[in-house]
């Protein structure tokens, strides 16, 4: 399933259908920095059964859902956004998409309703990749690269169908690829 895109920020990674490591299974990760130092990224499509409410106490009516972002340092909160405009503050990824910012001001503008939950996406730790790893696996057909993509994807709830909705974005030679069963021995 070689694809000849390269990974950079902004991009997605997309696991092949029967990858073997259980945190990284029918995952897409939105790269947040590709460079020198490695790789960062976050899982999209691994909900958690947390609200943001519920880990930060006084973001009462914070019904955002918290993802798995990655097994690297699972304990620390993160966020992505698409809500420039209103935060003042982030890191640009692309496709006017931002990593982080002002939590202060976030949690301000969470309380009063000036957020809505599909403008950003709360992560309990991230993806990372030291420098050549995520290249390497790449080579190894784990992962598959995408660099077009709806932003509306990043914040779609819908696991499983995310997953399937950028493998079919990678082109007719991967669209296949969507309806390979979880479990192929119960095929």
């Amino acid at each position: 399933m070689l694809n000849s895109i390269k990974p950079k920020t902004g991009r997605l990674l997309v696991s092949e259908p029967f990858m073997a490591d259980p945190n990284f299974k029918r995952s897409v990760v939105l790269l947040t920095e590709h460079g020198e130092e490695g790789t960062v990224g976050y899982i999209l499509n691994q909900a958690g059964n947390l609200l943001l409410k519920d880990v930060i106490q006084d973001l009462w009516e914070a019904n955002n859902l918290i993802y798995f972002g990655g097994p690297v340092a699972a304990d620390t909160l993160h966020f992505i956004h698409r809500c420039y405009d209103k935060l003042q503050s982030g890191e640009p990824i692309g496709n006017d998409l931002y990593w982080g910012g002002n939590f202060e001001t976030l949690r301000i503008l969470i309380n009063t309703n000036a957020i809505r939950e599909d403008e950003v996406k709360f992560f309990m730790g991230y993806s990372g990749w030291d420098h050549g790893q995520l290249d390497r696996e790449i080579d190894q057909n784990a992962w598959m690269v995408s660099d077009i993509f709806n932003p509306d994807l990043i914040f779609n709830n819908d696991d499983e169908q995310l997953w399937r909705d950028v493998v079919v974005n990678l082109g007719p030679k991967y669209a296949h690829v969507s309806n390979f069963p979880i479990d192929p021995s119960l095929n």
